[in-house]
């Protein structure tokens, strides 16, 4: 009798509580659900963004890569020029450009002239507009460091490039002036 009088006294509600207890619970549970399909769906979403980008920036990669080879080669009226990536993810890696003019033996861009870095650097700024050509273009006399036939092979450039782009630079060379 004692246990029983520390029960306290018979909740006659109890069974409609547990109804609506339970119908509570049912509808928490199907929330619950809700956010686990909802993040799922979410996830898959992602992966799938992160699978397209990742193909997405390597082709671009690869065809910048392609133009800047081609470019280079032109500008410098042969040798090699190429992108590398410096880790293996994509998405938070480095790049390191590698260049080679026609008879030199270095690969990299630290050890160039200085006429020779700012072609290499018209190649790669080139190899991307032609990924996505710009309405226009403005250069402040990155043709300073270049002797007469790398400026002669610069125009070039420019005159080709300007079928899509606008170009409008600064110069003080005569042969830049004349185009």
């Amino acid at each position: 009798q004692r246990q029983i009088d520390t029960l306290g006294p018979v909740n006659l509600a109890a069974i409609q509580e547990l109804g609506s207890e339970t119908e509570r619970k049912g509808h928490l549970d199907s929330q619950m659900q809700d956010l686990i399909d909802a993040s799922e769906t979410l996830e898959s979403a992602m992966n799938k963004i992160d699978r397209e980008t990742r193909g997405k920036l390597l082709a671009t990669f690869n065809k910048a890569n392609q133009n800047f080879g081609e470019l280079f080669s032109t500008l410098f009226g042969g040798g090699q020029a190429r992108l590398e990536l410096l880790g293996e993810e994509i998405l938070d890696t480095g790049l390191q450009v590698f260049s080679q003019p026609p008879g030199k033996k270095n690969t990299t861009i630290q050890l160039l002239s200085g006429g020779e870095k700012a072609l290499t650097a018209i190649a790669l700024v080139f190899a991307l507009f032609r990924l996505n050509p710009a309405p226009f273009c403005l250069m402040d006399e990155v043709d300073a460091p270049l002797d007469d036939s790398n400026a002669e092979r610069f125009c070039d450039m420019v005159k080709k490039m300007s079928e899509h782009t606008q170009f409008l630079f600064v110069s003080h060379n005569k042969i830049t002036m004349e185009i």
